[in-house]
């Protein structure tokens, strides 16, 4: 595990940075709103399995940040990990193998699969948790068992949101 606490990065910097190239609605399905959620889940997921919190909750901020539209974008998880790398050591500080647990992370968080690191599925069951913005509730076979957890507190809260935008 990263012995570097979420707190010790330039966070404010990083969003500011990640918000000022978002080509889509900050408030779509892929927005702020959408990364709020993923980082509540990945840290209390994270926290419970023992993954790199750091990495998650860049994870959170980063995954759909190349997103060139709202719907079908096959290469957004490429283009947001290959943006990710060029935001080391400018906004936090990862050493190799965390920044490799993020890359992969977020290049292949679209494709449904379920990996064995803690961290990387971390990231990839909070994506899915918040699937509910889209009307699509989440699938324990695609979630950790600590994930699969949180899929009807996730999806009613999603719901909720989806009303009331």
């Amino acid at each position: 595990m990263n012995s570097m606490a979420p707190s010790l990065f330039d966070r404010k910097g990083l969003l500011a940075e990640v918000m000022s190239q978002f080509r889509i609605s900050i408030s779509g399905y892929h927005g702020t709103n959408h990364w709020t959620r993923v980082r509540h889940y990945a840290l209390t997921i994270g926290s419970e399995v023992g993954a790199d919190l750091l990495v998650v909750e860049l994870f959170a901020f980063l995954h759909d940040s190349q997103r060139i539209n709202e719907n079908e974008d096959r290469m957004h998880g490429d283009r947001a990990a290959e943006y990710a790398e060029s935001l080391n050591h400018r906004y936090f500080d990862l050493p190799d193998s965390g920044l490799d647990k993020l890359v992969h992370s977020i290049r292949f968080h679209s494709y449904g699969k379920i990996h064995q690191c803690p961290t990387i599925q971390t990231c990839w069951d909070a994506d899915r948790l918040d699937l509910g913005r889209v009307g699509i509730k989440p699938s324990a076979k695609y979630l950790s068992p600590f994930g699969a957890k949180h899929i009807d507190a996730a999806y009613e809260c999603s719901k909720l949101k989806r009303i009331n935008d």
